[in-house]
């Protein structure tokens, strides 16, 4: 998809129905699903905002950005995810808790993103997390500045996300489970799973 059909597309997504929980479950490893919306209560979950930004490559494709998390003693140590954190108490709403959070991972100024919407939040059963996502969208390439939380970039074509193909499993070891079965994309190698598929598996949906 190049940029052009993307931002054509930008009224459309802002009206358009969310995928909401269906969408994400398609997924969702089996211990999410284990979770409504009352047990998730009962959790009191932290807040938390993520950015889902497009924009295009050099070639004027349609581009979305991924970081893969710093390895650390922790539940997401060197996962694939949105940018993105805690909702600090400075932090007017969730959205800002996703631009600030962007700008301090990865160098992106807030003033040079163009938010579309708000998605369904999604909830992180290992961390206690609500994490809620944002769609949005600069019109250049930005110049990435990594801190200490961000290993590395990952830039991947929409095209990529919308094939089919790249939808699988695996079997994973995490801090909190050994040889765990999850639904996963992969992508350029990289293996896409846990709350960061289940945003996407929306947004997957949301631009077909």
């Amino acid at each position: 998809m190049n940029f052009t059909e993307f931002t054509s597309k930008i009224s459309d997504l802002k009206a358009s129905n969310l995928g909401g929980l269906e969408a994400q479950f398609l997924l969702a490893p089996k211990l999410r699903l284990q979770y409504d919306s009352q047990k998730i209560a009962a959790n009191n979950p932290k807040k938390a905002g993520v950015l889902a930004l497009f924009y295009p490559n050099e070639q004027q494709e349609t581009v979305f950005l991924l970081t893969q998390r710093a390895s650390y003693q922790g539940t997401h140590s060197a996962q694939i995810s949105f940018p993105g954190g805690k909702l600090d108490a400075n932090d007017i709403n969730l959205q800002e808790t996703a631009l600030r959070e962007t700008h301090e991972e990865v160098g992106i100024h807030p003033k040079s993103i163009n938010i579309i919407r708000e998605l369904t939040a999604v909830y992180i059963p290992p961390s206690n997390f609500l994490a809620t996502p944002f769609l949005g969208y600069s019109s250049s390439k930005p110049n990435f500045i990594l801190n200490h939380e961000v290993a590395k970039t990952i830039e991947v074509l929409v095209s990529d996300l919308l094939d089919e193909k790249n939808i699988t499993s695996a079997t994973l070891d995490a801090s909190y489970m050994k040889k765990m079965e999850v639904p996963c994309f992969k992508i350029q190698d990289f293996i896409i799973w846990g709350a960061t598929a289940m945003m996407l598996s929306e947004i997957k949906e949301l631009l077909r």
